[in-house]
């Protein structure tokens, strides 16, 4: 979360982003228009929205399902979610009020993508094991 935080400066800001992003493409790519270099742009930086929230909503759901209290381990699921779900929103609020950073509610909901998307590996993983391991 404090990465999340510190991604949600204008240190990271797409006019900052840009210049790390934008010479790796041209690099590997030097036939780059600049029209496509701002898409790859855009895209690199949504892809990471989605994977930041993906890897928060793992290391909750680590955290909630080892706790020592039982109904967070029991619901552990919805606890990551309602993690993601909050931290998402708070983070776009935030970066409202960043000068050269814009919050939106697409951002948050490619967030909430992320994270979601992690929980359901996890939960779909964890329902293998138990179908694997069942008896015949």
């Amino acid at each position: 979360m404090a990465f999340i935080s510190y991604a949600s400066t204008g240190d990271f800001s797409a006019g900052n982003t840009s210049r790390i992003i934008g010479p790796l493409v041209l690099w590997l790519f030097p036939d780059t228009t600049p029209e496509t270099l701002l898409v790859i742009h855009g895209i690199t930086r949504k892809i990471a929205h989605l994977t930041e929230y993906a890897l928060l909503a793992l290391l909750a759901a680590r955290a909630f399902r080892g706790s020592s209290h039982n109904g967070l381990r029991a619901r552990w699921f919805l606890a990551s979610l309602i993690l993601v779900v909050v931290y998402a929103l708070l983070d776009e609020y935030h970066q409202s009020f960043v000068p050269s950073r814009t919050g939106t509610i697409y951002d948050s909901l490619i967030d909430i993508a992320g994270g979601f998307a992690a929980l359901i590996i996890v939960k779909r993983r964890d329902w293998f094991r138990r179908a694997s391991n069942s008896p015949v």
